[in-house]
């Protein structure tokens, strides 16, 4: 009988519990992290839009200002809205035609649109005639877009809405 306790293989129900702690603790510390990584790639991806759409208003803007003066040069040289920079414009120039600033919609990664039909692609937008620190637009055109989400960055300072 001693004998048959010595070849018995398996685990003690202290060393599984010993095992599965060990593997709590790892998994504790690790979830975290990937919270973290994922946040951080949204503000990577968030950094990255709006600079995108901020370099096509601002294309748009020297185009604006380069055009020669009649009558399609009107207002302030905004796009009138974001699908303007997607279907692009004409500037007088019949060989260029319709020019375009971006290729395809670009939305904000914290708050994306609930619907296709959002005109303004989950950003809030500034036009030029608004206040700095306005918080609705004035929709005469688009001069500024900003994150519609409220969330803290993970430098603990900044809010999305202020980037």
């Amino acid at each position: 009988m001693h004998s048959m306790l010595k070849t018995c293989k398996g685990l003690s129900l202290i060393e599984l519990v010993v095992t599965m702690t060990i593997l709590g603790i790892l998994a504790a510390g690790v979830m975290p992290l990937t919270r973290m990584a994922a946040q951080r790639t949204k503000e990577i991806e968030l950094r990255r839009n709006l600079r995108t759409i901020r370099t096509a208003i601002d294309d748009y803007k020297r185009k604006f200002d380069k055009m020669p003066e009649g009558p399609l040069k009107i207002g302030a040289g905004y796009p009138k809205d974001l699908q303007e920079l997607l279907d692009g414009r004409e500037f007088g120039d019949a060989k260029a035609g319709k020019i375009r600033f971006l290729r395809r919609k670009i939305y904000d990664p914290f708050r994306p649109p609930e619907s296709d039909s959002d005109d303004m692609w989950g950003w809030n937008l500034r036009s030029s005639v608004d206040k700095p620190d306005s918080s609705s637009w004035g929709k005469e055109d688009v001069f500024d877009v900003y994150s519609m989400s409220e969330g803290t960055a993970l430098d603990g300072k900044t809010k999305y809405s202020e980037w």
